[in-house]
């Protein structure tokens, strides 16, 4: 239990950084508690769920919380990315953005309305965040996050005024999200060397830019449509490169171990215009069901004075996948996407205490991988026997959340179980009450 008591730690020292975000000791109290729930084995984790397991009598002092209590959400954030950074930056460290979507019913909560959201693959109500993920060789955890707020309910001040949207929060494109939340690492000195994003974020010129003049590396993806001004000031889309490039142009390299082994691909680049700009592109090395082999594009650029290598850049690339990891696990087991708020501010901050539960586990885990035991080799033919102990893979993050569960798991009263039971219905009842009245009135 070693790896529990190492949370614990974590946890406490994650709060104190975030203590002197808040106006009051009691909002203080409730928010460890609310990460504490979080790291807990809820099936859904809302404000009643979280007060319940918490000790609370009601969900009111939760839901103050995130609704009304005096806490800077941003300070908080910033806390929890200098927690991240500080324990798990190597000198090689790689930022991720992305988004992932909520989907939600109805058009009360703030940022939803029809689009596309890629956790369900379709257009849907839902909303979006932007995220930031800070990824070395030893972990990676969300350090950033940025809610999409559509232009028209940025230009609609009675639907802001509702949801209690800062004054300072305007419309801003997915891409420019991203870029405030470099912004907020720069600030703070802790900018890695490389960035890497999806289509959406290599579509942006502006974000390009905007590194390149921060000095800062960059591997993004692009589509096969993109104008790239290659060498000789000829402009062409970036799939017309394939007709230019021979067998020995490819290279296949691994850009990273994934669950089932290291993931091989063919990989080649072509230099551009631009001296420190290049076009990175990969192609599977296994045909699809439809029997092709699929192919992505990369705009990278590699700033004055480091070294420009393929390998670099393959390896950049292969950074983008945690993100996505971090989506999954802070969605299934921290509950990143289980809040019920309506109003901005609510749902920024169980975003960031959601994101404190991510870290604390993260951290642990990065730290205790050296010491839980190591995997035997994998085979080499396909006609090799299973070992008779294949060891342990590393530590996960949600094995060290199982973990601290194992050691912190508390019993409260039936009393308390039967006295949320009665609120339940209670509350049940009266909501009941309310809808009635109010079909009485549109009679």
């Amino acid at each position: 239990m070693v790896e529990a008591g190492a949370a614990g730690r974590h946890l406490d020292d994650l709060t104190a950084a975030m203590a002197g975000y808040f106006r009051r000791w009691e909002p203080r109290v409730q928010a460890k508690k609310y990460v504490r729930a979080l790291m807990c084995d809820l099936p859904r984790k809302n404000c009643w769920a979280i007060a319940e397991h918490a000790g609370d009598p009601t969900p009111g002092k939760m839901q103050h919380l995130l609704e009304r209590a005096k806490w800077d959400t941003m300070g908080a954030m910033a806390a929890v990315r200098g927690f991240v950074c500080e324990r798990l930056d190597d000198g090689d460290a790689v930022a991720i953005l992305d988004e992932s979507g909520q989907e939600r019913k109805g058009s009360a909560t703030i940022g939803v309305k029809r689009q596309y959201v890629g956790c369900a693959g379709r257009i849907s109500n839902a909303i979006n965040v932007v995220y930031c993920s800070f990824a070395t060789k030893a972990g990676h955890a969300l350090i950033g996050a940025r809610l999409y707020l559509p232009a028209e309910q940025a230009a609609d001040p009675d639907r802001r005024a509702q949801a209690g949207v800062p004054e300072e929060v305007v419309f801003a494109t997915k891409p420019e999200l991203g870029r405030q939340l470099l912004a907020d690492l720069q600030a703070e000195g802790r900018l890695p060397p490389w960035v890497t994003g999806d289509e959406v974020y290599g579509a942006h010129p502006g974000l390009r830019t905007w590194l390149e003049a921060a000095d800062t590396g960059y591997v993004l993806g692009i589509s096969k449509s993109t104008p790239i001004a290659f060498t000789g000031h000829a402009t062409a889309r970036a799939d017309q490169a394939l007709k230019t490039l021979i067998a020995s142009d490819w290279v296949i390299d691994s850009c990273g171990a994934g669950s089932k082994g290291e993931r091989r691909y063919a990989w080649a680049w072509i230099g551009t215009a631009h001296p420190r700009r290049h076009l990175l592109i990969r192609r599977s090395l296994v045909p699809n069901a439809k029997g092709v082999r699929e192919v992505a594009f990369y705009v990278c650029f590699v700033p004055e004075g480091r070294p420009v290598t393929l390998r670099t850049l393959i390896s950049v690339a292969g950074r983008r996948w945690p993100v996505e990891e971090d989506f999954q696990t802070a969605k299934d087991a921290f509950g990143l996407d289980h809040s019920q708020v309506r109003t901005y501010p609510a749902l920024l901050r169980h975003l960031v205490l959601a994101m404190a539960a991510l870290a604390v586990c993260a951290v642990t885990a990065a730290q205790t991988r050296t010491t839980t035991g190591s995997t035997a080799p994998p085979p080499t033919n396909p006609d090799d026997l299973p070992p008779a102990d294949p060891g342990l893979i590393p530590l996960t993050v949600a094995e060290v959340k199982r973990l601290v569960n194992l050691l912190t798991r508390g019993r409260h009263s039936l009393k308390h179980h039967l006295d949320w039971h009665i609120w339940r219905r209670r509350h049940q009842a009266r909501a009941r009450w309310f809808h009635q009245r109010t079909r009485l009135a549109r009679r």
